[in-house]
């Protein structure tokens, strides 16, 4: 039999008991596999913002690897004005302009950071892009810092006709990630495109009688632009 003293006593019991306590948070398999998109891709969100702080609420962005972070044209503004910052866990980064779009042209900009400025947690982190077209009803995720979302994809016709050049859509309208946030392959975790804008619709309301707009989807520039709006070797399939 073995007699311990009092304190080392006290310590094991505590060990145990956190060691217990450990083993009790630790997700099952089956848990873990459901919380993969939220694990392998919110590391890539961020916020962009520009300088002075836009007035319409934050800008979103998507981590590419190598220091490159692709938004919407319209989040980051007119750059040589705006100087676009990339905030990262509350941390601010100045940016470089890669290449600049428009919003009624390609939606895209793509900022650099300098790397080694980066935390080390994304130095080391690659993006595929998709190679596979977005088609009708495949599962998405967009993604934001704050969350990931799940969606889908819609029909081209179920776009309204003033709006179908932008054709590919997704619904969910007003639970999913706004302008710059990334939109994902579920089961492949590429980069399938970037959200753009909202798409609405002019509908009368049945109780007041009046005209008025609908959110109906969200366009996203799908990764066959981004892959020709980026330079060569921003993706290490390219």
């Amino acid at each position: 039999m073995i007699i311990l003293a009092p304190q080392v006593a006290e310590q094991l019991v505590f060990f145990l008991g956190l060691l217990v306590y450990l083993t009790l948070q630790l997700p099952t398999a089956g848990a873990a596999t459901a919380q993969m998109p939220e694990d392998t891709l919110l590391a890539y969100a961020v916020n962009i913002h520009q300088t002075p702080m836009q007035t319409w609420g934050p800008g979103y962005g998507i981590f590419l690897g190598k220091g490159k972070f692709l938004t919407a044209a319209h989040v980051a503004g007119r750059t040589w004005f705006t100087r676009p910052k990339v905030t990262i866990a509350g941390h601010e980064y100045p940016t470089q302009v890669v290449k600049e779009g428009k919003l009624e042209g390609t939606d895209l900009t793509l900022l650099a950071v300098e790397e080694d400025l980066l935390p080390m947690r994304l130095r080391l982190r690659r993006l595929p892009l998709c190679s596979a077209p977005p088609r009708p009803g495949q599962e998405v995720v967009t993604v934001i810092p704050e969350a990931v979302v799940r969606s889908h994809i819609i029909a081209p016709d179920r776009i309204p006709l003033g709006a179908r050049r932008f054709n590919t859509a997704i619904v969910d309208v007003a639970k999913t990630g706004n302008s710059g946030s990334g939109v994902f392959d579920v089961k492949e975790k590429c980069l399938l495109g970037i959200m753009s804008r909202k798409i609405s619709q002019k509908r009368i309301n049945q109780v007041t009688k009046k005209e008025e707009n609908y959110d109906v989807a969200k366009y996203f520039v799908p990764a066959a632009e981004i892959a020709a709006f980026v330079p060569p070797g921003t993706f290490d399939a390219q």
